[in-house]
């Protein structure tokens, strides 16, 4: 038998419908998706992109996706096509619309999402007053017989079914995510539910009557393509940057369960339940590519295949159990299942529990050091540090006492610290108006904290070996030379604040102080020196480690955790910085039990905490102030964010007391990654040069790696300070002599251009040199 010709109509409207599909998904998956990597860009060279370009780009997709789909609606033949192009049409306008929602600052998910849930309930309002419209070419009396008795057959166990398939598409973040505070999971769930309601009436307004004739393949197939993309459009407006890569494939891929059950009902649950996974289960800004190896952005991207492919399954078990009509009695079977195998999952494997945000309550009050004696020397050194510890916790004692009182009332836990006068409040955004309004407090800061992983981060490990002979950055600033006339920094510890250290490392595991006021871990809370990012064991290794590697390998040294994953947050930076001042045993208090005559005398900083972990200009000034009061040498990197003139801006780097350092090369050309200055308020830095490219140092499980960064220079400078107060014990807590001498006896370097109005703002007084500066005493 010979079959029926095509018609040329048909056969024009599949292929424009395909053209238009596949246009539709490479701009809107695309240009999210070079959205997203130029924003991580931006991120890293320290220039945020403007976040109403989000907004922005919400319209300018949606006109792209708009014109080829309005075509396809007012010039196709077949009904189905133009019933595709308008759904499209649609789609791009809701994408718009809801994009709105992107004027909202990233770091303000509870805004973000309430904002979100009203744009999108909202149209879906004004959706649900249009008619559903019939195709011209739709057989006489609507839509087929089979459709209608599908139809009613499907009113209890549609949404059942729905809310089972739903569940399966959750399943992996459930497992593999982990959610916010208990407001901002909600109003994530709320904000999903809105924006099922939202595609169910927008498939439902002209897609589903377009495809009811016709056998189960056209249905479920054809019908779940054309939904798909749809449903990928909105999903392009559902989420903040990041989580929403996720939602777009899978809420395209939720397409065919959406339409093998049609209703109002079983759509809203299918698409409600896919959406919320990325919404709840991962944190936008957690969502970047300052999280390498097996962190969130790993885990959100295994998920998200996993959820993708359980929205095909989903779709192919709708299609099968809803034909002829599903039955109620198994779809209810199956929602039980459903919603039993999720919650053990999630209690079994998953990250059960609440991980929000917290808030940093600064007090307008900050203590005044100025009566406290600057005495130097060894013999002063204890008295002075008591002095400025016993100060700051009486002044904070005081001024914090009636909104500690508050807090106590209202039933909030919080964390007060004294070397800023702060209190880390353990609630979300939602308390930060009530904060802001009291006479006491200057301002609220959000302190983030990171979710947990499904996995531990592997640890970074060396595999280069120990080097033979002093490493060429050793030698730069002429520690090898201080080695020769005995002095190896013997007499003074050096404190560092980082990831971690790997304490049985073999360059390091001999310089560790001891006993147990050494090692601090407030993210973890390991008891033994440890380090699985590597950056803290690199950076010691290059201020105090043996092996050839350290400026310093006769100082001892302490160590702090406060950064977890490679991030950090205003109360964890403090949590360290406090630490240092005044340490203090296991459990103990730090405002009763900590020891001013064991702090360290020199501190470096390979750190830096921008907007994105909560810290403003002012965050922790008065910390590094009462450091420098009390006589503890406060050492910072620049930052990696170069060549770009202004670019040192990351607290503390810009602070008058910090010594902020900048990096050189083998060839001593000023790297182009170290940040340039003049700060934000106008001060040349950076204060010295050190080298930074291609530093070898010790790595977690006893090998060797090369890194560059002005993270790298900071510790050399570090280990020279440990060097020249060893040799000169008299200038131990000679802040400003100190630094006079370093910045008189560094070695010049050419700044080259660009200049940054002040060839200070590219080199400071220059690379620094071990030797030069002790003999200038």
């Amino acid at each position: 038998m010979t079959p029926p010709p095509v018609s040329p109509g048909r056969a024009g409207g599949v292929v424009g419908t395909v053209l238009v599909a596949l246009w539709t998904v490479g701009v809107v998956a695309g240009g999210q998706a070079v959205g997203w990597f130029v924003d991580q860009a931006s991120l890293a060279s320290g220039f945020a992109l403007p976040y109403p370009l989000w907004a922005g780009g919400a319209l300018g997709t949606a006109l792209l996706v708009a014109v080829p789909a309005v075509l396809l609606a007012t010039l196709a033949r077949p009904a189905w096509a133009r019933a595709a192009g308008w759904t499209w049409t649609a789609a791009a306008a809701l994408l718009a619309w809801l994009g709105l929602a992107r004027l909202v600052p990233p770091a303000e998910a509870e805004r973000y999402l309430l904002l979100l849930t009203a744009l999108a309930a909202a149209a879906a309002l004004a959706l649900r007053r249009l008619r559903p419209a019939a195709p011209a070419d739709a057989p006489a009396g609507g839509p087929s017989a089979a459709g209608a008795a599908r139809g009613a057959a499907a009113g209890v166990a549609g949404p059942l079914l729905g809310v089972a398939a739903g569940l399966l598409i959750l399943l992996p973040w459930l497992w593999l995510g982990a959610a916010g505070g208990p407001l901002e999971t909600g109003l994530a769930a709320l904000a999903a539910l809105a924006v099922g309601v939202l595609a169910a009436g927008l498939l439902h307004l002209r897609l589903w009557p377009a495809y009811d004739a016709g056998g189960r393949a056209r249905r479920v197939l054809a019908a779940g393509s054309v939904a798909g993309v749809a449903l990928l459009v909105l999903g392009a407006g559902a989420g903040t940057a990041g989580p929403h890569l996720a939602v777009l494939p899978v809420l395209a891929a939720a397409g065919f369960a959406a339409a093998a059950l049609r209703t109002r009902g079983a759509v809203t649950a299918v698409v409600a339940l896919a959406a919320c996974g990325p919404l709840a289960g991962v944190d936008g800004e957690e969502v970047t590519l300052f999280l390498l190896d097996r962190d969130v952005p790993f885990w959100a991207l295994v998920a998200t295949g996993a959820a993708v492919v359980a929205a095909w399954l989903a779709g192919g078990l709708c299609a099968g159990l809803a034909a002829p009509s599903p039955r109620p009695v198994t779809a209810a079977v199956l929602a039980v299942a459903a919603l039993v195998g999720a919650a053990g999952v999630h209690l079994g494997l998953g990250q059960p529990g609440f991980h929000g945000d917290r808030l940093f309550v600064v007090l307008r009050d900050q203590a005044d050091l100025s009566g406290v004696t600057a005495a130097t020397g060894p013999a002063a050194r204890p008295a002075r540090v008591g002095a400025v510890r016993d100060a700051l916790v009486a002044h904070a004692t005081r001024s914090q006492a009636g909104l500690r009182r508050t807090l106590a009332g209202w039933g909030v836990a919080y964390t007060p610290y004294y070397l800023v006068n702060a209190v880390e409040v353990h609630a979300g955004p939602a308390l930060r108006p009530v904060l802001e309004r009291r006479a006491d407090v200057a301002r609220v800061l959000l302190s983030p904290r990171l979710r947990p992983l499904p996995a531990p981060v592997p640890t970074v490990r060396g595999d280069a070996p120990a080097p033979r002979a002093p490493v060429w950055n050793v030698a730069m600033v002429g520690a090898d030379k201080m080695w020769a006339r005995g002095v190896t920094g013997a007499g003074v510890t050096v404190g560092t604040s980082d990831s971690g250290v790997d304490g049985a490392h073999p360059a390091l595991a001999s310089r560790y102080r001891g006993g147990d006021d050494s090692w601090y871990d407030p993210w973890n809370g390991s008891r033994a020196p440890t380090d699985h990012g590597g950056h803290g064991t690199h950076t010691l290794g290059t201020a105090v480690g043996g092996a050839n590697i350290g400026v310093a390998p006769g100082a001892t040294w302490v160590g702090c955790v406060n950064l977890d994953r490679n991030l950090g947050n205003p109360a964890r930076y403090l949590d360290c910085l406090q630490y240092m001042l005044a340490p203090f045993p296991p459990g103990g208090d730090p405002w009763r039990d900590g020891r001013p005559a064991r702090a360290p005398h020199v501190l470096t900083n390979s750190w830096g905490c921008p907007p994105t972990e909560g810290c403003d200009q002012a965050s922790l000034v008065p910390a590094v102030r009462a450091l420098t009061a009390a006589g503890i040498f406060f050492v910072v990197a620049a930052g990696n964010e170069g060549p770009r003139c202004g670019s040192l801006d990351d607290p503390p780097a810009p602070y008058a007391d910090s010594l902020t350092v900048g990096a050189v090369d083998r060839q001593r050309r000023v790297s182009d990654f170290s940040s340039r200055g003049p700060t934000p308020d106008g001060r040349v830095k950076p204060d010295v040069l050190a080298p930074g490219a291609d530093v070898v140092s010790a790595a977690p499980g006893g090998g060797y790696a090369a890194h560059d960064g002005t993270s790298m220079a900071t510790p050399h400078v570090a280990g020279v300070v440990a060097l020249l107060w060893s040799a000169r014990p008299a200038l131990i807590g000679d802040i400003a002599g100190t630094r006079a001498l370093l910045a008189r006896t560094a070695a010049p370097i050419s700044a080259g251009s660009p200049t940054c109005g002040a060839a200070g703002n590219t080199t400071g007084a220059g690379l620094v040199d071990a030797l030069a500066a002790v003999s200038a005493t």
